[in-house]
């Protein structure tokens, strides 16, 4: 198992797993938009955003997907881990954990003083992972507003 960020040649095995975690949180992008999703997180600075891939038996399966953002509660910019996914295949094996470390790690060196991130309510097997790598969960609703 290795983590490592994402590289132009991984596109194709990472759009199942985009499609994946589209898939589980019922929303439907093209294809089209996902791989461009994907090619410009490759493309862009890790002070900007980065993508981090799992590998397992000699293929990606896994991802993190990491944006920074400003924060005024905590005086500074911050990383928000905007979507993680492994595939169910691969699930159990430690590849979520190894993400996890692994954008804090990357956070971590760019000077942030924490990583932040959503997940459902009723996702117990991803909470499961949270917990154990020593995350809190916050008592904060999400809205979103449609444009």
């Amino acid at each position: 198992m290795g983590i490592r960020a994402a590289r132009h040649g991984d596109l194709e095995q990472l759009l199942p797993l985009l499609r994946g975690y589209c898939d589980f949180y019922e929303s439907s992008p093209s294809d089209v938009s996902l791989r461009e999703l994907a090619r410009r997180f490759i493309e862009m600075p890790d002070d900007e955003g980065y993508l981090l891939v799992a590998e397992g038996d000699g293929k990606v399966v896994g991802f993190a997907l990491c944006q920074w953002k400003w924060s005024s509660l905590r005086g500074g910019r911050i990383v928000v881990l905007d979507d993680l996914f492994v595939a169910e295949s691969a699930r159990g094996r430690g590849h979520a954990d190894a993400l996890i470390a692994a954008a804090a790690h990357v956070a971590r060196k760019r000077g942030s003083s924490v990583l932040t991130w959503l997940t459902g309510q009723d996702n117990g097997r991803a909470q499961a992972v949270y917990n154990r790598a020593g995350a809190t969960a916050e008592p904060y609703l999400e809205y979103e507003l449609e444009l």
